[in-house]
């Protein structure tokens, strides 16, 4: 996409997830630091100009900002009362099926949207297998939060869908032992781990768009 276009989708996500913030804060019931607006604002920031750089069709690139908007208030929600709201959750997939609908529909690249839905499936399975084996570990808001992040990366074929799994269980394990090392937490404090899941994620997107 081009620099005006990066640009654009960075500042509109940051605005959606601005206004957006005090609604997801009445949905947390918490005035936690991670829910100033600015918090949100900045991921907004970052993950609309990241999307507007992987996207290659206008609706891929809506999907993908849905993604970020979402992304934004997700975050710091789960960072602030270890939870993902399905109020966000669910309209956030919502929007991003709808959008890569649209890109199928526009370009014609239906096994695309089928490897999507595909994905979408096998990686709400995988954790919906992990949250039984591990529910301490694993909540039923990272199951449903897997669905919309398997469908984009599954947009973007099976490697992208690989490294944004792998990725979120990696960035995870790093932050872990580094907060564990500075004594930030302890190994039986409890660890949000959407935002780690949704850090993979963007990584296996770019990936995905490299190798595409």
């Amino acid at each position: 996409m081009p620099p005006l276009v990066i640009a654009l989708a960075a500042v509109l996500c940051a605005v959606a997830a601005w206004l957006l913030t005090p609604w997801a804060r009445r949905i947390a019931e918490s005035d936690s630091r991670w829910l100033h607006r600015a918090v949100p604002a900045a991921i907004g920031a970052v993950a609309g100009a990241g999307a507007a750089l992987i996207a290659d069709h206008w609706a891929v690139l809506l999907a993908l900002c849905a993604l970020a908007i979402g992304a934004a208030l997700l975050v710091p929600v789960d960072l602030a009362v270890f939870r993902l709201p399905d109020a966000i959750v669910w309209p956030t997939t919502g929007a991003v099926l709808g959008m890569l609908l649209v890109a199928a529909v526009a370009t014609g690249e239906w096994a695309r949207f089928g490897w999507a839905l595909a994905a979408m499936l096998i990686v709400g399975v995988i954790y919906f297998a992990l949250g039984w084996i591990a529910p301490q570990s694993f909540g039923l808001g990272d199951v449903k939060l897997s669905l919309v992040l398997g469908l984009a990366l599954g947009w973007f074929g099976w490697r992208a869908v690989l490294w944004g799994m792998l990725g979120g269980f990696a960035v995870f394990a790093v932050v872990a032992l580094l907060l564990v090392a500075t004594r930030r937490v302890s190994l039986k404090s409890d660890l949000a781990f959407g935002p780690w899941m949704l850090v993979g994620a963007w990584a296996g997107l770019a990936v995905g768009a490299v190798s595409a």
